[in-house]
């Protein structure tokens, strides 16, 4: 990012805070996996191609963490195209083996997928208050969805990792927008743990680590570190 975005980025929020009311009350919203729905938002073959701002293989494990958390939570899923029959291209087939019950709703011409009758059905038939959605790209797909669902009062979660588009700057410039209207913007491993809230629930290690261990291999290779040191480690002594 440029210095002059980083400027912006930075006035942007300072000017967001600086306004707040002083003493203005926070309440912590958290993601309520009995109360949430999960969206899968034009993640298609050939719109991939144009997601420039994550590394391509990056974005690839994004985008299928995403949809295996709802599977792993059972969480309600919807799965959305543009015009797939087009360049833009069908849903990878992981995603759709992953949920293969879903429904998919193929639009023919609305960008916003809210103003599809058939999409903002199955959302609201959902029941669900609170959305976690993520998308290509972020400023059309993942961002004019965010903001027709914040406007109808729904609590909103980009899952920033699985939403890509042409840029950083773009991406920065939706994810600020989308900021500004109350969608809270989220890293995947952000969004996965809030759901989980505790290592001794259901999901939680047992459901969790393995998740981790192929989409984040940070983790991942933590854990199996740990794994390999208690059944087979030397202590070395700095821990004292």
């Amino acid at each position: 990012m440029s210095s002059r975005s980083s400027s912006k980025s930075a006035l942007y929020y300072f000017v967001n805070w600086y306004t707040l009311p002083l003493g203005a009350p926070f309440t912590y919203e958290r993601i309520d996996k009995d109360n949430v729905a999960l969206l899968v938002v034009d993640h298609q073959d050939g719109l991939y191609l144009i997601s420039r701002d994550h590394p391509a293989v990056d974005i690839k494990s994004s985008i299928l963490a995403h949809a295996t958390l709802a599977k792993i939570f059972n969480l309600p899923t919807i799965l959305t195209t543009s015009t797939q029959s087009g360049p833009n291209g069908p849903l990878p087939a992981e995603i759709l083996e992953l949920h293969p019950n879903a429904p998919l709703i193929k639009r023919q011409g609305e960008v916003n997928a809210w103003d599809n009758p058939e999409f903002k059905a199955a959302v609201k038939a959902t029941g669900k208050k609170q959305i976690i959605l993520a998308g290509i790209t972020t400023d059309v797909c993942t961002a004019f969805l965010a903001l027709s669902l914040r406007h109808e009062g729904y609590t909103v979660f980009a899952n920033s990792d699985a939403s890509g588009t042409f840029d950083s700057k773009t991406a920065q410039d939706a994810n600020d927008r989308m900021r500004a209207a109350g969608v809270q913007v989220l890293s995947m491993f952000a969004v996965a743990l809030e759901l989980m809230r505790d290592w001794r629930n259901t999901p939680g290690t047992k459901e969790m680590l393995p998740f981790f261990d192929q989409f984040l291999p940070e983790y991942g290779f933590l854990t199996r570190a740990h794994d390999a040191s208690v059944t087979d480690g030397v202590l070395s002594g700095l821990g004292k």
